[in-house]
């Protein structure tokens, strides 16, 4: 009788500690798993949205590149300026100049397209590709590459515009270096080179040893552009553009020019109002021939001055779908 309580005290001790064993076991288990650190995933940071919100930014072009698919189209118009005062109702009367165009984006960060404008009856071709997007803790600004070619189409009947189909060609390229500063003010500066094939000049008068020298325009012409936005409410912000020439030329050398208006947007149309001294509507034009000065303006080595202040009135319209 004593072996059998004996034997029975033995394993009711063995299977309680057992069981003690086994809590233990698994209370630490899981107080292993409740101490273990979440691991969190982190998210990719995503470049910054509406640096600026139309293609156009004035006078030259902005960032943006419409998103993969999208179809632009563009309404450009500039009056005549407003020197004349009443005579032609401050430029609103007077010969104007128009260009529409259109853009495709084929692929992400690529836009083609191409337009005409009134003035020498201009067809141009253009590229723009988004080559980096301004990207938090990664890029501090976005660049883009813009380039375009326009062919004067006038009509040459005895060769005295052209003597070769080649001359009217001229070429405009551009690196666009913008900045989100915050929610309501973005920048970009955008420096360029403009070509032209055919350049215009004319002979000294004789000096002393009766030579004359042929004085022209270069070939090459180089800018820089800085423009800006400021936001007042979601849809509406003032803009501002200046564009100032670097190269000397012999002779026609082009004048800066300053910019400035309001904007109007939604989800698809952007409106631009504005005054300016830009009336060429193509970049390579503006910026080889503009001689509608914003102030006094010295324009060539023989101290010729233009009188500024030559500003006119401008809109631009795009719809994109």
């Amino acid at each position: 009788m004593k072996n059998i309580i004996k034997s029975r005290l033995l394993v009711g001790t063995a299977l309680s500690f057992f069981l003690l064993t086994l809590s233990s076991s698994l209370m630490a288990q899981t107080d292993s798993v409740a101490a273990a650190p979440e691991i969190k995933t982190v998210k990719p940071a995503k470049p910054v949205k509406n640096t600026f919100n139309s293609t156009f930014l004035i006078d030259n072009q902005s960032v943006m590149v419409p998103v993969k698919g999208a179809i632009e189209m563009v309404i450009q118009h500039r009056f005549g300026t407003i020197n004349n005062g009443y005579k032609d109702m401050y430029g609103l009367f007077a010969p104007s100049n128009m260009r529409l165009g259109v853009t495709y984006s084929p692929i992400k960060n690529l836009s083609i397209g191409g337009g005409l404008t009134k003035y020498n009856l201009l067809w141009d071709i253009e590229a723009k590709y988004a080559i980096i997007k301004q990207t938090p803790g990664k890029y501090p600004v976005s660049i883009t590459y813009y380039a375009n070619m326009d062919f004067d189409t006038r009509e040459n009947v005895d060769s005295s515009l052209f003597k070769y189909n080649s001359q009217r060609y001229a070429f405009f390229n551009q690196i666009i270096i913008a900045r989100k500063i915050n929610e309501r003010l973005s920048v970009q500066v955008a420096p360029s080179i403009s070509h032209q094939n055919a350049v215009s000049g004319f002979y000294t008068k004789k000096d002393s040893t009766g030579t004359s020298t042929f004085q022209r325009m270069k070939f090459d012409h180089f800018a820089v552009a800085v423009s800006a936005k400021y936001s007042i409410t979601s849809n509406t912000a003032l803009i501002v553009d200046y564009n100032q020439p670097l190269t000397k030329h012999n002779t026609n050398n082009p004048c800066p020019s300053l910019s400035f208006g309001a904007e109007m947007h939604t989800s698809g149309h952007t409106f631009q109002i504005f005054f300016t001294n830009y009336y060429f509507l193509s970049p390579q034009q503006n910026n080889l021939y503009n001689q509608n000065a914003p102030f006094t303006y010295t324009k060539d080595a023989a101290g010729n001055t233009v009188q500024g202040g030559k500003f006119l009135l401008g809109f631009n319209i795009t719809r994109l779908w």
